[in-house]
């Protein structure tokens, strides 16, 4: 091949995502995502040290809700590098399950923060610490104002999907519950707090409230166990909150068929089947490629008259209402008619070299046939039924073993035995010996018998 002497050297990791920040830097979108990442960052600083200034684990867990607000703000500038990208031949579907990834990732973690409150709080509950409230409310009210306006202020594509696709928490049917109360009461909060309420908005109001209840008994009775408590009811909330989403994108992740397209899909396979020259429709598989995205793939089997483009246009037709990236695998009906050869075998297909005979039972004398049929001649009898190719009735089989497996057919020769060897063996009469084996099992094989008792050749 062609020698480089002065190729550049590949890029590094560090390198390599540098050059995607900067490809997604230079859209003015993404500039009000950096603003608020960089705002973020400094309110997580300021929360952690009121965190241990007040020794307070219930502002720990509501503190884990903004650093999941920066993974967020992660997952939205994913989201736009996304869209600047084009399918290469090494990701021929284009990047977007790179936000399923970021959007199962963030989900992740922020349970296993909620996990780590709950060990945490399991062991405050066996020695509990005295909590200062001197700063917990004004860290309640921060982190809840920058948690609502970043919610508000960003439209989170991939987030926005996911907390519509899946499933309801169980914090989210409970507060749909009382909704439907309040607005029986009150009609005008049904666009509000129906038919569900966002689950993060959602989750940053529960446990504000949470923690304004802990400071108001722990300033009232010095009540410090309720904010262990409170700890442990907003993990308890993260956790309900981000695991229906977390086995959405895992779904996503793992390429299986959405559950409310399935309807909609055997409709479309149906109508399918039923175009003209389609026999069969297998094989087929639909996932979901990104949000939003399905993608699919079919094989068709159609008939041989059939024109191939023409069904491949109509099965795209129909499926590609549904099914945004569709590779269909058009091939024709494989069924082929069984036809007989009337070619001519050759004389060395078989040879009696390969079979040993085993020595039979003494026949009748060869001046008791008639050299004319294969059947005994009696005076008395009328003449034979069969005259030329057909063994006798009375002549027993001659049994040909065959202790070596070879492969016959055309082409291979393993020698030839001559005729005076199979005479010698009692097997050149008519009827009986190999050319009935021979004439039995090959029916193109010529009718020829070998030699008569007259030393002439039987027809």
């Amino acid at each position: 091949g062609t020698i480089h002497l002065f190729r550049k050297s590949q890029r590094s990791l560090v390198g390599k995502l540098t050059h995607e920040f900067r490809l997604v830097a230079s859209d003015r979108r993404s500039w009000k995502i950096l603003l608020f990442g960089a705002i973020n960052l400094i309110c997580i600083g300021f929360l952690l040290m009121w965190c241990s200034s007040t020794n307070s684990i219930a502002l720990t867990a509501y503190t884990y809700l903004t650093i999941f607000d920066l993974f967020s703000l992660i997952t939205c500038l994913i989201s736009y590098w996304v869209m600047m990208k084009k399918p290469s031949p090494v990701y021929s579907f284009g990047f977007e399950r790179f936000e399923v990834l970021a959007v199962f990732a963030s989900t992740v973690l922020a349970q296993l923060g909620a996990l780590f409150i709950l060990k945490e709080s399991a062991e405050r509950f066996l020695e509990q610490p005295e909590i200062h409230t001197g700063r917990l409310l004004v860290g309640t009210f921060v982190a809840l104002f920058f948690n609502l306006f970043t919610m508000l202020s960003i439209r989170n594509k991939p987030f926005a999907y996911v907390s519509e696709a899946a499933s309801t928490s169980w914090l989210q049917e409970h507060v749909a519950d009382l909704s439907r109360s309040i607005c029986g009461i009150i009609p005008g909060l049904s666009s509000i707090f129906l038919p569900r309420m966002n689950p993060f908005v959602l989750i940053d109001i529960a446990g504000a409230l949470a923690l304004c209840i802990t400071y108001m008994l722990i300033e009232i009775n010095n009540y410090f166990a309720v904010d262990t408590a409170s700890a442990i009811a907003i993990a308890l909330m993260t956790f309900g909150t981000m695991y229906p989403m977390s086995v959405y994108s895992g779904k996503v992740l793992l390429q299986t068929t959405p559950p409310h397209v399935i309807g909609q899909l055997d409709k479309l396979l149906r109508e399918v089947s039923t175009l003209d020259g389609v026999l069969e429709v297998r094989n087929e598989h639909f996932w979901t490629l990104g949000f939003g995205t399905l993608a699919g793939s079919v094989h068709v089997r159609i008939r041989r008259d059939a024109n191939e483009q023409m069904v491949l246009a109509h099965v795209t037709n129909r499926l590609y209402t549904l099914v945004s990236t569709l590779t269909v695998q058009i091939f024709k009906d494989d069924w082929v008619r069984p036809t007989l050869s009337s070619v001519p075998i050759a004389n060395n297909i078989l040879n009696l070299s390969d079979h040993h005979v085993i020595p039979m039972p003494s026949l009748k004398a060869v001046d008791n046939l008639n050299p004319v049929t294969s059947t005994p001649a009696k005076p008395s009898s009328p003449p034979p039924e069969f005259s030329f190719n057909t063994p006798g009735k009375n002549v027993s089989p001659v049994i040909l073993l065959n202790t070596q497996t070879k492969p016959y057919g055309l082409g291979f020769n393993h020698g030839s035995t001559p005729y005076s060897s199979v005479l010698n063996q009692g097997l050149g009469i008519p009827g009986m010996g190999a050319a009935q084996g021979f004439r039995t099992g090959f029916t193109n094989v010529p009718s020829r018998y070998g030699t008569n008792a007259r030393g002439q050749p039987r027809p």
